[in-house]
């Protein structure tokens, strides 16, 4: 039986919402009866399986022969594409510009040029105020082209203005494009190796980004410019942990938004994604009120009936909420309570699977783990742990895996588990080396477990002392602070030194934050 995530009929049919479905049957009946369309007996016989299935598929739609599904499929496909395009957009102004775009063909190939050429006209207007400027750019040169090929009676005057035009959206265009790449690049060496890890790490960045980080004239600049400026400048702060100047940009990001309220509906992916890269900053300086500010904006938002809404806009809004909730908990040092959300974070990761890539999923078995580890649940911080570390490609987030592994051992040391400690050990010290990762907070964890079993119990308290102290100093170097990011070791070490739990360390910390 095929995979049902290899089949995208299936898979799309399966994404449908209940009124995509109705609107799919209404678009297929448009021309008269459905008892003779093909595709449409093949969607329902799709729509009632719970995994598709070829050979039921074939004996619920007798009328489709086994050499004619491939082409049925593919005819299904593309008629719910054509579907979902009439039903959304209205969402969605790039939709209804294209459409235009459309229109002003078919008035060109009828001879209409002048009836052309206000279509166009009206798809530039509205291109500019809604910042889709490859649409604007489209019907530019359509426009030239007919400007070009026929005497309209409006060519007087309109060859320097269009010359103009032109030079303004390349310039525009290449700009937010320049920017928008350089965000892209950093995103991506962020997703692989996480934050800066050496010296040499952040000198290479920094020769990086200086040599490909453009000026900004806030005068001249259009929205995209200013924000695919800003996305660059959140990424490169945030891989280097100045999370203060991250804070200056991703704010500056979200008050473009706030400048400009109705690129919140045609941008919303952006905007949630502005106010979520400020709750990290936010988070990572320990700035309490700011962040609950910015998380309670970002739930508004999300309870907001009238704002624009798809799968992809509500698995977003469901990763930053959930994940800045978890965040929440953590500064507040309550762990047993936010264990409460797990299930519906369960049960999302489940409705979102195919839209979540895998890091976003390592990133939410770590924090789950992290939750279950300070309410001292450690079995259960063990097995969250285990989906990361047996995920097979061990290159993704290398920094997530490090600290996974760390987290482990401390979770089988507090569970008892003594017997599997001196493995743990060697497996963390293999991955370490193999990832070129061994920075000096890991390798004293390591070093400190591997040793534990000889230490007298009268010598313990004095044995967390020492080790607090050293991580202290190694805290110290800016360089060494991005594993105590993912990894509280020191709250831990205080719950050891102190006879409390991580809990309450957490939460008499918590009160001195505030």
């Amino acid at each position: 039986m095929p995979n049902p995530s290899q089949d995208t009929v299936f898979q799309l049919i399966k994404s449908l919402a209940r009124s995509e479905k109705r609107h799919f049957r209404l678009f297929a009946t448009r021309q008269g009866s459905s008892g003779d369309i093909k595709f449409l007996q093949l969607f329902d016989a799709l729509d009632a399986m719970s995994a598709y299935d070829e050979e039921r598929v074939l004996q619920m739609v007798p009328s489709i022969k086994k050499v004619q599904l491939a082409n049925q499929k593919a005819n299904l496909y593309k008629q719910l594409l054509a579907s979902l395009r009439l039903y959304h957009a209205n969402q969605n102004a790039d939709i209804q510009l294209h459409e235009q775009l459309d229109y002003a063909r078919v008035l060109y190939n009828k001879g209409l040029y002048q009836q052309s050429l206000k279509m166009l006209e009206k798809v530039k207007v509205a291109a500019q105020q809604n910042a889709h400027l490859h649409v604007a750019l489209t019907a530019h040169t359509f426009e030239k082209q007919i400007e070009q090929q026929y005497i309209t009676r409006s060519l007087e005057g309109r060859a320097e203005a269009l010359t103009e035009e032109t030079n303004n959206l390349l310039g525009h265009l290449g700009r937010i494009h320049h920017n928008s790449d350089l965000a892209l690049r950093l995103y991506g060496l962020y997703i692989k190796m996480g934050h800066a890890r050496t010296q040499d790490d952040r000198d290479q960045l920094k020769a990086f980004f200086k040599a490909n980080v453009p000026t900004l004239s806030p005068k001249e600049a259009n929205f995209n410019e200013k924000l695919s400026f800003y996305q660059s400048h959140v990424w490169y702060h945030y891989i280097l942990q100045d999370f203060k100047a991250c804070y200056r940009y991703a704010q500056k990001w979200v008050d473009l938004f706030e400048d400009e309220p109705q690129m919140k509906q045609q941008q919303t992916t952006n905007y949630i994604k502005g106010l979520h890269n400020l709750l990290l900053a936010l988070h990572s300086m320990l700035y309490y009120s700011k962040f609950k500010e910015a998380l309670k904006k970002l739930e508004d938002f999300a309870g907001d009936n009238n704002r624009r809404s798809n799968p992809n806009i509500e698995m977003l809004l469901f990763l930053y909420i959930y994940t800045n909730r978890i965040n929440a908990y953590y500064m507040e040092g309550r762990f047993t309570e936010g264990l409460k959300i797990v299930p519906e974070i369960r049960r999302n990761l489940n409705v979102f699977q195919q839209q979540l890539d895998p890091h976003r999923q390592l990133i939410f078995y770590y924090k789950i783990a992290s939750l279950y580890f300070g309410s001292g649940d450690y079995n259960s911080t063990i097995l969250y742990l285990q989906k990361i570390i047996q995920y097979k490609d061990v290159s993704l987030r290398e920094d997530i895996q490090c600290f996974a592994r760390i987290l482990n051992l401390i979770a089988h040391y507090e569970a008892g588990k003594d017997e599997l400690l001196e493995y743990q050990i060697k497996s963390v010290y293999h991955f370490l080396g193999k990832m070129n990762d061994r920075q000096p907070m890991q390798v004293a964890i390591c070093e400190f477990l591997r040793n534990l079993p000889d230490i007298k119990p009268l010598e313990l308290k004095s044995a967390f002392v020492a080790l607090k102290e050293k991580l202290l100093q190694i805290s110290d170097n800016p360089l060494y602070r991005r594993p105590f990011q993912y990894l509280d070791i020191i709250s831990w070490l205080d719950s050891k030194i102190n006879h409390q739990s991580v809990q309450q360390v957490m939460q008499q910390k918590f009160k001195q934050l505030k």
